[in-house]
């Protein structure tokens, strides 16, 4: 085998895994939106108009924390410890909760010499 033909071999394979990658990837990106397609149609189904706008308001300042709201509005209706359908305060009553638990307080001690 010439040096041509290890170069053109090597070259093949490479780009064989490099097919097989994208088409995982594709794969997986699919899935994704999937699972999100059928995540966004459940909240659409327990959650009310304005309990929805507050949470898409959120999004797209706080995209973490709506999303942590989301999935325990999910937790909750699914363990039947929330009446369906979720309203505007039920949610401002959950984000109060998810903020309270997750800020942290700072105190700053002055040390005087």
């Amino acid at each position: 085998m010439s040096y041509d033909d290890e170069l053109e071999e090597i070259r093949r394979r490479k780009l064989l895994e490099l097919r097989k990658q994208m088409e995982e990837e594709e794969k997986r990106k699919q899935m994704e939106a999937e699972l999100e397609a059928k995540r966004q149609a459940l909240l659409r189904g327990i959650l009310t108009l304005k309990a929805r706008e507050r949470l898409s308001n959120l999004k797209l300042v706080k995209p973490e924390l709506a999303r942590a709201a989301e999935d325990l509005i999910i937790q909750l209706v699914q363990a039947g410890r929330l009446p369906t359908p979720v309203d505007d305060d039920q949610v401002k009553a959950i984000l109060l909760e998810l903020d309270r638990r997750t800020r942290r307080d700072f105190q700053i001690k002055f040390k005087r010499k």
